[in-house]
């Protein structure tokens, strides 16, 4: 007949393990940790926790629970084929309590790593298009979201369930993130949207998780606390006219100059080859499959120093990380040192940091793309800018280049459009007029 026994190995002076000890046979003797603890003081010859206070009544009732628990499951399983093992047994305990084991993918950052560990299988829409596969930049973002919560599960001392994810978890989250660790407010709100998008994933699954996950609202700085950097085209022409030593800053200042023109992420950017440019009627155009959201789009290639660069002097490929530390050194040898408001990362504390500092400090790939979204906007009607940039909605644009709409300036640019427009017809029709 089977027995189920509690014991502790340890007659320490000192909280230990109690052990539940299942035998179903001389040679079916399994045990593990139950999960609970005591003191062996408060241990009792019986084998159950000693009633004399309230911790010791709820443990032996817990602890009965258990053993009711275990008798009812062997009895139901030991009628069919299930294999009674350690394994068996560790389901019982976890399934008695209600408890998620470790390597159960309920566990949040179980999942996590799963989406990692399995990121060049999965399936991406971007673009109305199905692409197998994350980006490297998408897998970047895993890494460092996981390394975050990961962090906040050790600093509350357990892992998270996928359960647990409510709106006090999240609240209790954000301040960890704003208060403890004292990101940015930006910073912190993607972390909230890396937490939706985790769970909407373990849904579509078939992973039970709580309903407010699926409805957790992020936040971002507001447009007044945005302080974005772009390079103007005067300070463009500094750049240019440099005088650079080095052939190593030469082939950054290339990369930078060919960047704000093309407006494209710094990803893809630094993937381009001169195959990649292309010739039609004598025009030059280079078409890009945008990564990050799969959209493809044709950048024209219109000023004499841009084609100069793609077609003698394309620059050479470099790290990331390099490439944005050296950035900083072409815009201080170009004498952009005007001392300008903004955030940069300080390496004693690694966190993103509000002052006054010299505009090269501030200086980054992401400036690039942006500088070109900023130096044409309202030149060029938004949604031919759009087009190039890639972005589905205007009002997004608008943010990225910090920007609210002026209906009054979409109106002057639509007259003036209209007036070069009806000037050109009058000018055609005097030609043919005088032939």
């Amino acid at each position: 007949m089977a027995s189920i026994q509690f014991r502790i190995r340890s007659k320490a002076n000192k909280h230990v393990a109690i052990k539940v000890r299942l035998s179903i046979s001389r040679s079916g003797v399994f045990e593990l940790n139950s999960g609970f603890n005591t003191h062996p003081d408060n241990w009792g010859k019986n084998n159950f926790p000693k009633q004399n206070s309230e911790d010791g009544k709820k443990l032996f009732s817990n602890l009965k629970k258990l053993e009711t628990f275990i008798h009812a499951k062997l009895n139901e399983d030991q009628g069919s084929e299930t294999v009674i093992n350690s394994y068996w047994l560790e389901k019982c305990v976890n399934d008695c309590f209600n408890r998620v084991s470790a390597s159960d993918s309920n566990i949040f950052s179980n999942y996590v790593q799963h989406i990692i560990d399995n990121a060049s299988t999965r399936k991406v829409k971007r673009a109305g298009k199905i692409k197998i596969g994350l980006s490297k930049n998408t897998i970047k973002n895993y890494r460092m979201f996981k390394n975050v919560f990961t962090r906040y599960e050790v600093s509350i001392k357990r892992q998270i369930s996928f359960m647990e994810i409510n709106n006090p978890f999240i609240e209790r989250f954000t301040t960890w993130l704003l208060n403890n660790e004292n990101y940015g407010v930006s910073y912190a709100g993607k972390h909230l949207d890396m937490i939706k998008t985790v769970c909407l994933d373990a849904d579509r699954n078939e992973i039970r998780v709580h309903p407010h996950s699926k409805v957790i609202q992020s936040f971002r700085k507001t447009d007044d606390d945005r302080y974005i950097q772009t390079l103007s085209f005067e300070e463009l022409d500094k750049v240019r006219e440099a005088i650079i030593e080095t052939e190593e800053l030469k082939n950054v200042r290339n990369w930078m100059l060919l960047g704000c023109e093309i407006a494209q992420r710094s990803g893809d950017l630094l993937e381009l080859k001169p195959e990649d440019f292309r010739y039609k009627n004598g025009l030059l155009y280079l078409d890009v499959d945008q990564e990050k959201v799969g959209k493809d789009v044709t950048v024209p290639i219109i000023k004499p120093h841009i084609i100069k660069i793609i077609e003698n002097d394309f620059p050479k490929q470099i790290n990331y990380d390099r490439f944005n530390d050296l950035i900083k050194v072409v815009c201080q040898v170009a004498g952009l040192t005007q001392i300008v408001e903004g955030e940069k990362r300080n390496p004693l504390t690694n966190r993103v940091e509000f002052g006054r500092y010299p505009k090269w400090e501030l200086i980054s790939t992401h400036c690039l793309r942006r500088s070109f979204a900023t130096n044409y906007y309202m030149r060029i009607p938004t949604p031919l800018l759009m087009t190039i940039t890639g972005h589905s909605k205007e009002s997004t644009f608008l943010v990225y280049i910090n920007k609210r709409q002026d209906k009054d300036a979409n109106a002057d640019l639509f007259r003036k459009l209209v007036q070069d427009w009806e000037r050109e017809k009058i000018t055609k029709l005097q030609v043919i007029r005088s032939s």
